[in-house]
C-alpha cells in the first residue's frame, strides 16, 4: 500500500495538472474571442457634457469597448478625417461638415443618421444687463461679440445666417471676437472678455459665469442637426455602428435629452 501511495498521487497529481491546463486553454480562448476593443469618436465640442456621460454609461453595457472621444468644431475634425486622422464615428453639428465627408467617399454607406438638433442662444455674462435680443448686436450695447469661426464652427455658420436675416451682419462683423469652438465662446462670454456670444442652447448649463439673453428667432436660421456615421477609414466599424445603434436608442437617447437636446424627428 505505501508503494501504490506515491503512483497514485503522481497519476492524481497528472489528471488535475491536465483538468488545469485544459481550463487555463479554455479562458484563454474565450478571452481570444473578446479582445478589447477601442473605438475612436470624433465628436463637436457642444457635445462634449452629454457624450462623456453617454461613453460612461456605454462602458457599463460593454465593458470589453473603450471609447475615446475627440472632441472640436465639426470643420476641424472633419478636415482631420479627410486628412487620416483616426476616427471610427464622426458625430458633426451640421449637416455640411457630414456632407463633406460623404462625398468624399469617408462615410459608411448607410450608416449616417440624424441623431440629435439643438437652438441658438445669445449669451452674455452673468448679471450683465441691458442686452435682451440678437438685434443688439448692431448696438451700442455690445462693444465685442464672441462668435464660432465660420469656416469651421457651425455655430459660427448658423449665426451668420442669424445676422442675415436681421440685416445686421456687416454691423456684427465688425465687433466679432472669432473663437475656435463654441467652448471658447463660453470662456470668452464667462471672462467677461467680450460683451456677449453665441453658442448652443445646451453648452449654457456648463457655463455658470454666463446667462441666455434670447433665443435667436424662429425661422432665422436652419434647422440645427446633429448627423453622426460611421467612418469608412476607421479600423473597427462593427463596434462603431453598434455604438451609434445604441445612441441612436431610447436609452442613448435619454443621456442627451438630460443635457438639453432634442432626439431629431
Amino acid at each position: 500500500m505505501k508503494r501504490m501511495g506515491i503512483p497514485l498521487l503522481l497519476t492524481l497529481a497528472g489528471v488535475w495538472g491536465t483538468a488545469a491546463f485544459a481550463g487555463g486553454v479554455k479562458e484563454s480562448k474565450g478571452a481570444a474571442q473578446n479582445p478589447p476593443v477601442e473605438i475612436i469618436v470624433s465628436a463637436a465640442a457642444s457635445l462634449t457634457d452629454a457624450m462623456n456621460e453617454a461613453i460612461a454609461a456605454y462602458r457599463t453595457l460593454e465593458p470589453s469597448v473603450r471609447v475615446t472621444p475627440t472632441y472640436g468644431s465639426s470643420g476641424s475634425l472633419q478636415r482631420q478625417i479627410e486628412q487620416g486622422a483616426p476616427a471610427d464615428l464622426f458625430f458633426s453639428a451640421a449637416p455640411r461638415q457630414m456632407d463633406a465627408l460623404e462625398a468624399k467617399g469617408l462615410v459608411a454607406s448607410g450608416s449616417r443618421r440624424n441623431l440629435l438638433e439643438n437652438k441658438l442662444v445669445l449669451i452674455v455674462p452673468a448679471g450683465k444687463q441691458g442686452i435682451a435680443a440678437f438685434t443688439d448686436a448692431a448696438t451700442n450695447r455690445i462693444g465685442q461679440i464672441a462668435l464660432g469661426e465660420p469656416s469651421s464652427v457651425p455655430a459660427g455658420q448658423y449665426a451668420e445666417q442669424i445676422f442675415t436675416a436681421l440685416g445686421i451682419l456687416e454691423a456684427v462683423k465688425a465687433k466679432a471676437v472669432y473663437a475656435k469652438d463654441v467652448r471658447q465662446v463660453l470662456a470668452y462670454v464667462e471672462q467677461g472678455e467680450v460683451d456677449a456670444g453665441v453658442v448652443y442652447a445646451t453648452d449654457v448649463p456648463s457655463a455658470p459665469a454666463a446667462a441666455v439673453a434670447a433665443f435667436a428667432p424662429a425661422g432665422s436660421h436652419d434647422p440645427v442637426v446633429y448627423p453622426a456615421a460611421v467612418v469608412n477609414t476607421g479600423s473597427q466599424p462593427k463596434a462603431a455602428a453598434a455604438f451609434l445603434d445604441w445612441l441612436g436608442s431610447p436609452d442613448g437617447g435619454a443621456v442627451f435629452t438630460k443635457h438639453g437636446f432634442s432626439l431629431a424627428k
